[in-house]
């Protein structure tokens, strides 16, 4: 046993030294092997929609008339509650003011659905509207945040106590001054749950109205 590991000791040095020679070669390699997985090293991915213009004429002498785009009206699969109005060209306000008489789907979440909306604010809306929906998140921090303005104050402010439930879902949507779209990370149903959060949230800071004496006087 002591031997071989002897030979081997004297052996190791040997090869280690080849390695070293072959690897400090002046020859550039070009060639950079064989890939494993080449499906996973080069992307194969195929754009929702796309097609090229000899696919499209190819296409169009069956008759068949492909736009590319989903027929107007259509929604995807798995998606709830749509959102008919679409977004104002720039510099006007009319679909924002028409989206006043859009009313919330959803009039009653169980508790499970409370978590998940409270979660969703808090993940999505609270880093600059705050936990407390008071507008003083992370970002703002009293004034000591990175952002400079103010967040709205979704609670204590007249403004957006106020605010329908269907203007709080368009700019959701499509973003509203320094706010931007939150159509990416919720899809339609949880921005409902969050404004059904917000407005419950409101509706809780309001004062007891305060109730007639009930005391009969003899």
């Amino acid at each position: 046993m002591n031997v071989a590991m002897q030979i081997l000791k004297k052996i190791i040095p040997f090869c280690l030294f080849g390695v070293l020679l072959v690897s400090c070669s002046d020859e550039v390699r070009r060639d950079t092997g064989r890939i494993y997985m080449p499906d996973m090293a080069y992307s194969r991915a195929f754009e929702t929609y796309a097609m090229t213009p000899e696919e499209k004429d190819a296409l169009l002498k069956k008759g068949i008339h492909f736009s590319n785009t989903p027929v107007a009206g259509t929604m995807k699969r798995g998606v709830l509650f749509p959102f008919d109005i679409p977004q104002d060209a720039a510099g006007d306000t009319a679909n924002y003011v028409a989206s006043k008489a859009v009313k919330n789907p959803i009039a009653f979440m169980d508790t499970a659905q409370i978590v998940e909306a409270q979660r969703l604010y808090l993940v999505n809306c609270g880093i600059c509207h705050g936990t407390k929906l008071d507008g003083n998140g992370p970002l703002y921090r009293g004034g000591d945040g990175p952002f400079p303005a103010k967040p709205a104050t979704l609670v204590g402010d007249k403004k957006y106590e106020t605010m329908p439930e269907g203007q709080m879902y368009y700019s959701v949507t499509y973003g509203k001054n320094k706010m931007g779209s939150y159509a990416s990370q919720l899809n339609t149903q949880q921005r409902w749950m969050v404004i059904a959060y917000i407005k419950a949230k409101q509706e809780a800071s309001k004062p007891v109205a305060a109730t007639a004496d009930s005391t009969i006087k003899k």
